[in-house]
């Protein structure tokens, strides 16, 4: 409606009064209430003309799943390549001398003899 001309939105509106009047007659033919007026466009003066459109913004480019697939296998394929890269830790190596329960005990009567000594002396 908006891109019509003025001589073609008067030939709608006369159309649309042509309609209106010849849905009374019939409905005063079967007798039955006539429809309410159905609302006749507005004057050519009153319509605005269209407001002027901004040119539209381009859209956001956007990857495809395909290539979002191939970025995700890659940066996998490095994060892989990176810790196996990385020092693995080593085992712990078996625990080196120590002391068996003998030699323990040794020292542990050794240590009991100095005390027993000890006290002695202070006596």
């Amino acid at each position: 409606m908006i891109n019509l001309s003025s001589s073609q939105l008067r030939q709608a509106a006369d159309l649309k009064e042509k309609i209106t009047a010849l849905e009374n007659e019939l409905a005063a033919l079967f007798g039955g209430k006539a429809q309410a007026p159905v609302e006749a466009p507005a004057p050519i003066e009153a319509v605005q003309a269209p407001e002027p459109v901004e040119p539209a913004k381009p859209g956001k480019r956007k990857f495809s799943a395909a290539h979002i697939a191939k970025i995700k296998a890659a940066q996998k394929a490095r994060w892989a390549k990176h810790n196996a890269a990385k020092e693995q830790p080593a085992a712990k190596p078996a625990k080196k001398g120590g002391m068996s329960a003998a030699g323990r005990a040794r020292i542990a009567a050794a240590q009991k003899l100095r005390w027993a000594k000890a006290k002695a002396g202070k006596k």
